[in-house]
């Protein structure tokens, strides 16, 4: 782990990355590809020592308040005092000053900021996402060696419903010829159903291989599971995307499956709601001071 002082922290979409890497070691992490120009060693996480202060002067420069994202590319709960506090100061920022959160992880450590998430949902709107892939806890292991298992993460869930936090569950990625079966996935949504998810997003079963990432992958594959990545090779060669030869019975699964438990499936539905902010302030407009 190392600090920088980062130029910035909200994108134009106001979504925010604290970190750069992850010692989570999923074998199929998309951001591994060299394509994100990173320029030191992924698990060398680099830790935005200046985000807070960031965060602060970003949300007081807005007009209005809004959703802000953090997680889609490095999990805010890598497992290091100093991130967690990092974390914990920006959901303080984002609660003091009344705007939304939609914040994404593999870790059950989020529930240590349940007071935190809580009083955001009180003010506008706190949506947590949490990814699920293998229902098999041995194969998850394996998969994603050093982040909460499934069942811990499905526990975390049901947490979340009790405190009346809503969440999304993203489903993704599937592992042609590991998790891509439908034992797996029916794991999966019934972990979801009984947590009464908002949503699921699902981009096709399947995966994506960039490089970076794919040698990673092989290398894991070679570890594992000897011989998969010869029949991944002959099967899809170099390309990007990484379809289940399942994919068409198991994707008709999934949205049977959703709609009969009144599950969002569609992504861009799924994300319009958790884009749009919420205020439970009676239309008040919010002060930032």
């Amino acid at each position: 782990m190392h600090f920088t002082a980062a130029r910035g922290i909200l994108s134009a979409q106001n979504g925010m990355n604290l970190f750069r890497g992850c010692t989570h070691g999923c074998i199929y992490c998309d951001s591994r590809s060299l394509c994100y120009g990173m320029d030191h060693a992924f698990e060398d996480v680099e830790v935005k020592i200046n985000a807070p202060e960031l965060l602060l002067a970003a949300l007081r420069a807005k007009r209005k308040p809004c959703m802000i994202g953090t997680g889609a590319m490095s999990d805010p709960y890598i497992p290091f005092p100093e991130t967690l506090a990092i974390t914990r100061q920006c959901l303080s920022i984002i609660d003091r000053h009344g705007f939304g959160l939609a914040i994404q992880t593999k870790s059950a450590r989020i529930l240590q900021d349940m007071e935190l998430l809580r009083s955001i949902h009180e003010k506008s709107k706190c949506v947590v996402q949490m990814t699920l892939t293998t229902f098999d806890e041995a194969l998850c292991r394996i998969l994603e060696p050093n982040v909460s298992t499934t069942r811990e993460r499905f526990e975390a869930l049901l947490q979340f419903r009790a405190a009346g936090i809503p969440t999304v569950v993203w489903l993704s990625p599937i592992l042609p010829f590991l998790n891509d079966t439908e034992e797996n996935l029916r794991g999966i949504l019934s972990c979801c159903v009984e947590a009464g998810v908002r949503g699921i997003l699902c981009f096709g079963m399947g995966l994506t291989l960039r490089d970076g990432n794919r040698e990673y992958f092989y290398q894991k594959l070679d570890a594992h599971f000897p011989g998969l990545r010869q029949k991944y090779e002959r099967t899809y060669g170099l390309r990007y995307e990484v379809p289940s030869p399942n994919s068409a019975r198991l994707m008709r699964l999934f949205h049977d499956t959703c709609a009969e438990h009144g599950i969002l499936s569609d992504p861009e539905a799924i994300f319009a709601w958790m884009h749009t902010y919420e205020s439970k302030r009676g239309g008040e407009q919010l002060s930032l001071f």
